[in-house]
């Protein structure tokens, strides 16, 4: 048994004591779907290819993950801290840019990196494109890449029918994680501004549903544009719900912040190098235990274990909110889908722009009527715009208005940096101005017929904008 206040000593060590350092770097990860264009499962043999060609291409990337049957998953580049991976399937690549103070130097590196491995891809009759749910996921393999920590997640998702006693009704596809693709944003924020950030940036997840959403699941429920939000919300992820989504809660100071951390469900731990999956459980009973019994991966099979909590298993407390705090003394903006390939860098250029904005972004909060303070919570509010229809207490024009504010006020951040960056924003004006988003428009295209490759290869086209 550990003490409550040794943990919550840890909690703060590893979650807020990062934020210390006064930084301003970017970082910035896109994952992205790898579609066969026969229809058919996408081929293995063809991404260790690729992978390899780029390995070839771009010297300076270095073996960073080997699988089980010895195919590379992850090249790192050392220097620039960029990495080219597999994210838990290989039918899903990921660009994890390292981090720099601008988005130019990111969006270049990117967009050579992604045209190189598109047009690699194209050789064998595949493609890339930018969606947030890979659209002929039903033809492909759903297996987890064959490493530690993918076969424990997986393993970890598919054990849903052990929960009996938990309020949630879990879907039917644990294997999200292959066929879902996510564009994610780390900032760093000191110590003084970490409250005041997770409390404001919580509140304008309503308004990113409705400009960033772009993820429809094809032939099973084309009625939503987000539907990641519920494959991570009715997951084993979601056992507890502070671990996902939203917070829901203004928090009044880094000691309410951390009674939060106090709160989030622990679910894996490493031994010697292997990981050890067991039933979700919050981390304070988790560390009254004198042992727990899990879950180990051996030879092709999973056989018990018991193991002794130690209080440095808190680096395994995975939460995946939509704003995650890291290791690395950032914030982790997750709640986005993979967006178009040509608009890209819009969702690191919102979060940036509003970053240092956050007096002026709660007044807009605090002032408005069309959206807020109409009895719903931010959460409510974002479930009900990751749909087309909107609410009727809600006037359309108006909350066009609201969320064309929030982008004037991050396009007037990123101004005040003197780079030119607020050029990032400039497919969200167009998409408030049609009223719609990148998943909107998907329905709308398949509604009038037009062919799922065309708008496949349209969403994976890269028109760089400088």
């Amino acid at each position: 048994m550990i003490d409550k206040e040794i943990i919550r000593n840890k909690l703060y060590e590893e979650f807020i004591k990062p934020t210390n350092q006064k930084k301003n770097f970017i970082g910035i990860e896109i994952e992205i779907p790898i579609v066969n264009l026969d229809k058919k499962a996408v081929d293995f043999n063809v991404v260790h290819k690729v992978t390899d060609d780029f390995r070839n291409q771009f010297s300076d990337f270095k073996e960073d993950g080997i699988d089980y049957d010895d195919n590379i998953f992850s090249l790192k580049n050392p220097k620039t801290e960029d990495i080219m991976c597999y994210d838990c399937s290989y039918n899903n690549i990921e660009f994890a840019m390292g981090k720099e103070k601008d988005l130019f130097t990111i969006n270049d590196r990117f967009c050579e990196y992604y045209s190189h491995v598109k047009e690699s891809f194209e050789k064998y009759g595949h493609t890339l494109t930018g969606m947030g749910i890979n659209p002929y996921r039903q033809y492909n393999l759903n297996q987890p890449i064959p490493s530690e920590r993918y076969l424990m997640l997986y393993h970890h998702l598919k054990s849903f029918d052990n929960y009996s006693d938990v309020p949630i009704h879990f879907h039917k596809y644990p294997e999200y994680g292959m066929f879902s693709s996510a564009s994610q944003v780390q900032l760093d924020v000191h110590k003084d501004d970490l409250i005041q950030t997770i409390n404001v940036f919580s509140k304008i997840e309503p308004i990113k549903a409705l400009l960033f959403s772009n993820s429809v699941l094809f032939g099973e429920d084309n009625d939503i544009n987000c539907f990641r939000d519920a494959l991570w919300e009715y997951s084993t992820h979601g056992v507890n719900p502070h671990n996902i989504g939203m917070y829901d809660v203004d928090f009044k100071d880094i000691s309410e912040l951390q009674s939060y951390l106090e709160s989030l469900n622990i679910y894996c731990v490493m031994r010697d190098g292997a990981y050890i999956n067991f039933p979700s459980m919050n981390i304070l009973d988790y560390f009254q235990r004198e042992y727990v019994r899990g879950e180990i991966y051996c030879n092709g099979n999973y056989r018990e274990i018991d193991i002794r909590p130690s209080i440095n298993d808190i680096k395994y407390v995975r939460p995946f909110k939509f704003i995650n705090l890291t290791f690395r003394g950032t914030v982790e903006f997750r709640s986005v889908c993979t967006q178009p390939i040509r608009d890209s860098m819009c969702v690191a250029a919102f979060h940036l722009g509003l970053k240092d904005k956050l007096d002026e972004l709660e007044q807009i909060i605090d002032n408005d009527d069309v959206l807020y303070h109409n009895g719903y919570t931010a959460g409510e509010l974002r479930k009900l715009l990751v749909h087309d229809d909107i609410p009727a207490f809600i006037n359309k024009q108006d909350l066009c208005k609201l969320s064309k504010d929030i982008v004037d006020l991050a396009s007037q951040g990123l101004k005040e940096r003197g780079i030119g960056e607020e050029l990032f924003l400039n497919p969200l004006y167009v998409r408030i101005k049609k009223h719609t988003n990148p998943g909107s428009e998907i329905r709308k295209l398949i509604r009038k017929g037009i062919n799922l490759e065309k708008i496949i290869r349209d969403y994976g086209n890269l028109n760089k904008i400088i």
